[in-house]
């Protein structure tokens, strides 16, 4: 019993001294006070139970002190705590004071925390970087198409990457003016000629304006000949030209079909009626008899009347046979 009571109270000892030592970073609290960083061993507790870790906020305070710069270790706890990256944030500084470009540790939290590598953005800024465009297609005046592909060198504007546009607007101007630049240009030989007019015309745009970077150059690394738009053109619009001829045409001949078939409509009309009237000539011939109109003798001077036309037309076409001539009295 007295020696399991000598474990437990050897282990209970144990467990309260890691407790304390967690609490109490004081190898931490050691280096940074040799370190030349003055913080007491009090704010390291209070960071642990804030759930700030301690050594982030340390290390990245000796590595500042060591480059000069000088920053406090509530600056770096609230800057923790609002979900920002503390070493990236250190490290940009200190790249930023060696090279010469005013940045304070407010416009680095800022750029952070607004979700851009404050680190990169400040590279970018001692070394700028090549954005190379997509293939941009243009077509000129007379018509022929040019492709060009251009790099854009852009160096980072440290005072506009808190809402300034993004590397895709660049991308996006950049091609449009060339597309404006190609389409002003009276022939395509003119920009193979003398592809740097295109840079050229593009530069004066102020292309970067309300961005995040600062257009230092634009290349036109590739110009090629595309398709002849204008004569494609002109194909589809005598084609177009073509259907609407035929539509046009095919109206006239259905118009016309639809007067023919009404004229013989009219025609067929126009002989039932003559040949109603002809049914009706005898019934008339009749009624003029029995009313005394028409006496026997006009009646075969009548007959004697259509002989005699009947004679001439057979006389006048020989071919065809008419029928037997009715004496005359």
């Amino acid at each position: 019993m007295e020696n399991l009571s000598l474990i437990l109270i050897i282990a209970g000892g144990i467990v309260l001294l890691l407790v304390f030592l967690y609490f109490f970073p004081i190898s931490l609290w050691i280096t940074a006070l040799f370190s030349g960083v003055r913080i007491s061993l009090l704010e390291l507790v209070f960071m642990r139970i804030r759930k700030v870790p301690p050594s982030l906020i340390v290390n990245s305070m000796i590595t500042a002190t060591k480059a000069g710069i000088p920053i406090t270790s509530v600056d770096l706890e609230t800057h923790y705590l609002a979900g920002g990256n503390v070493p990236r944030v250190i490290k940009a500084l200190i790249s930023a004071d060696k090279a010469n470009i005013p940045l304070s540790f407010k416009q680095a939290t800022a750029i952070d925390l607004a979700g851009r590598d404050v680190f990169e953005a400040v590279t970018t800024s001692v070394n700028p970087k090549v954005i190379n465009t997509p293939n941009v297609a243009a077509v000129a005046q007379d018509g022929i198409q040019l492709i060009a592909k251009a790099r854009v060198t852009v160096r980072a504007n440290i005072m506009q990457l808190v809402g300034g546009a993004g590397e895709e607007t660049i991308l996006a101007r950049v091609g449009e003016g060339i597309v404006t630049s190609i389409g002003s240009s009276i022939s395509h030989k003119v920009v193979l000629e003398n592809p740097d007019i295109i840079s050229k015309l593009v530069l004066q745009k102020g292309l970067d304006a309300g961005t995040a970077f600062e257009i230092l150059s634009i290349d036109i690394a590739d110009v090629d000949i595309g398709e002849n738009i204008g004569a494609k053109l002109q194909i589809d619009q005598a084609n177009a030209d073509l259907k609407v001829a035929e539509a046009k045409a095919e109206e006239r001949r259905a118009m016309a079909v639809a007067v023919e078939q009404e004229m013989k409509a009219k025609a067929q009309e126009a002989r039932a009626n003559v040949i109603q009237a002809e049914v009706d000539i005898p019934q008339a011939i009749a009624a003029s008899f029995r009313s005394g109109n028409l006496g026997i003798m006009d009646y075969y001077r009548m007959q004697n009347i259509q002989s005699d036309t009947d004679m001439r037309n057979s006389i006048a076409s020989p071919g065809q046979q008419s029928g037997p001539a009715k004496p005359r009295e």
